[in-house]
């Protein structure tokens, strides 16, 4: 047994990545398994340790068995800043965290998409709008809670919206008229200013952390709000 931090039989999120030579027949089955069927789950491990493998310089989640590593690694989120005649279309939240507050329509990648096709597919599910990419606004690190935040300018490729499931409403606001105190994240709050500094101007390097915060770990409340 490795020594380290025991994790009984946890539920733990593998890619084909993880596996590396000589880990074992286990760890080689993973490898074996479809890409269409990762992430998978996997429960043929007995318990899981926490340590700093061989070649590592941090702890990683591993098989105190095989030597099988679970990598944890940032999420991805895709979201997109629409714009209908000098107005942004915003939704408000029906779900946690931060119910009842106002964002971008926004979430996290799914397997499979491109980043364009995740963020369109978040603004038909928040917002039942059908949009047109013009090209990446900003990205943002959230080192905080492990998330990279991929933001794209776009406008409505059809004409409509109206609140999906996890919106309880949904609109188009001037700048003057967005609800800056009930704003739900801090990326939001950069992410309209950088389309306010674009929109009237061909795309070119996207929009990053702000200075005040370049690692993405001052939460909300920590932040100075400021409208207009």
């Amino acid at each position: 047994m490795m020594a380290g931090r025991t994790l009984s039989r946890p539920r733990v999120l593998a890619s084909p990545r993880t596996v590396r030579a000589g880990f074992g027949a286990v760890s080689q089955r993973l490898f074996a398994l479809p890409l269409a069927r990762a992430p998978f789950i996997v429960e043929a491990m007995p318990s899981f340790i926490r340590t700093t493998p061989q070649g590592e310089d941090r702890e990683r989640l591993t098989c105190a068995d095989c030597g099988f590593i679970a990598y944890e690694n940032p999420k991805i989120v895709v979201g997109s800043v629409v714009a209908v005649d000098g107005q942004v279309l915003l939704c408000r939240r029906a779900i946690e965290p931060r119910q009842g507050f106002w964002t971008l329509p926004a979430g996290y990648m799914e397997m499979g998409e491109t980043v364009e096709e995740g963020a369109a597919r978040e603004a038909w599910e928040e917002a039942r709008a059908r949009i047109r990419i013009e090209g990446v606004l900003a990205v943002y690190s959230i080192a905080r809670i492990g998330q990279v935040q991929v933001i794209f300018r776009a406008h409505l490729a059809e004409p409509g919206f109206e609140a999906g499931p996890e919106s309880l409403e949904v609109g188009l606001f001037g700048w003057a008229d967005i609800p800056w105190d009930a704003i739900a994240f801090p990326s939001v709050h950069w992410a309209l200013r950088a389309w306010r500094d674009t929109w009237h101007a061909p795309l070119a390097a996207p929009a990053a952390n702000p200075p005040a915060d370049p690692r993405g770990t001052r939460p909300l409340q920590d932040m100075e709000i400021k409208g207009p």
